[in-house]
């Protein structure tokens, strides 16, 4: 710390990397929202704007209260009804002043409410619009709906998730919206950037679909390579053993990597068993891949006696890959889970205090302390018509019509 400057003056240089970023979030449900909420939590003023009643996730139950809670922290709502010309023309103020705007609406939606890309470019040159689809706007699909499971499904990632002789499986969460979440906030970040030094703002398109395929880099490079279609084959690695097998212990499972030759005699030494680096069914990766099923018995008969923590303890005291399959309810008492800063504590608009991941990287700069509230549909409406510009009168006349709703309207 330089000579004469305190912590408390430390303290308060502090800056979010996004102060002073107005974003205008049209999303719903998933990746559209959790973009944005990305780039609220890196202090970007984030104004969800909801038809009255609030957003289609609102509706949906327990799962979309947990959609609210993780992808709506930090925002501010303000409920406005499109139909009402009244309505348009506030929305109209709020994207002319926008740094961003955000959406993952039905292909068309927007445009026909007047709030398409081209119109809001025209409106506000600066402006970096982003728009995640589900299979592009160059193809044949370009406007069909799409969820996540739909990328999941065309993209090849449920042909190679789940047992070898079982069905297709989609992955467990939705990772497809999730990724576009992320992979849309990196291009925004990289648009706003670019803006700082041209001046130009951009429109920006994210599918689901190339999200998919995106995240399968490794598995289309080893297709290119050897021509052989992917196939489901449950836990491990086709190519490689042991890599991501599943071993089981005394009370549960654990997951274990060590497929080189080098990795493999280590293992064969941390567990007592040195002679199995030499069993020619073992000796090198692809004698175990043509013997991953003895392999697997083999792993289960030296690993099975102790517990998963155990088991994990002694492999990794050698330097190795391996790691306790976790339920849920198990994952946030792990040490690991608690001394980090990976679940922060949040408020609801109505006091309930809840848990939720926030973004996982540190910033020095900018330290993130809880996870923020979301808002309950409307609740900043009038406070945001009053930043706007609306007179108190025109307010009231705003609400009293339907054009604009209050908190709970």
């Amino acid at each position: 710390m330089p000579a004469g400057i305190e912590f408390a003056e430390i303290m308060t240089t502090w800056q979010a990397p996004l102060a002073g970023v107005r974003v205008v979030d049209f999303g719903q449900y998933v990746a559209a929202p959790g973009a944005a909420q990305v780039l609220a939590d890196l202090g970007a003023d984030v104004i969800k704007v909801e038809q009255p009643g609030g957003e289609s996730a609102r509706w949906i139950g327990t799962y979309g209260e947990a959609m609210l809670r993780c992808y709506n922290r930090r925002k501010r709502s303000i409920a406005i009804d499109l139909k009402e010309p009244a309505g348009v023309e506030v929305v109209r103020r709020l994207v002319a002043d926008a740094d961003v705007v955000t959406q993952n609406m039905r292909p068309g939606v927007l445009d026909r409410l007047g709030f398409g890309p081209r119109r809001v470019r025209a409106l506000n040159p600066r402006v970096i619009y982003v728009s995640i689809i589900g299979f592009g706007t160059a193809g044949p699909s370009r406007d069909r709906a799409a969820y996540d499971i739909a990328a999941q499904a065309e993209s090849g990632m449920m042909a190679i998730t789940g047992d070898a002789a079982g069905e297709p499986q989609r992955v467990g969460f939705t990772v497809v919206d999730a990724a576009a979440a992320s992979s849309a906030a990196q291009a925004i970040l990289a648009a706003l950037f670019r803006r700082e030094r041209s001046g130009e703002g951009d429109e920006i398109e994210v599918s689901l679909l190339g999200v998919a395929i995106h995240l399968q880099g490794t598995i289309w490079a080893e297709y290119e390579q050897t021509g052989v279609v992917p196939r489901r084959r449950g836990n491990g690695q086709p190519t490689l053993a042991p890599a991501a097998d599943l071993v089981a212990t005394r009370d549960g499972h654990i997951v274990v990597s060590a497929y080189t030759d080098a990795q493999w005699r280590r293992l064969c030494a941390v567990v007592g068993r040195p002679e199995l680096a030499e069993d020619p069914r073992f000796v090198d990766n692809p004698a175990r891949v043509a013997h991953r099923d003895e392999l697997a018995r083999t792993l289960a008969e030296a690993l099975g006696g102790y517990t998963s923590e155990q088991a994990v303890a002694v492999l990794a005291g050698g330097g190795l890959v391996a790691a306790v399959v976790r339920t849920h309810d198990q994952v946030v008492r792990a040490p690991d889970v608690t001394s980090g800063r990976y679940l922060m504590a949040g408020t609801t608009a109505d006091g309930a205090r809840f848990h939720a991941p926030v973004l996982p990287f540190g910033m020095a700069g900018w330290p993130v302390t809880d996870a923020g509230t979301p808002p309950s549909a409307g609740q900043h409406t009038v406070e945001i018509l009053g930043e706007l510009g609306y007179p108190e009168d025109t307010v009231r006349d705003l609400l009293a019509s339907g054009a604009a709703s209050p908190r709970g309207g």
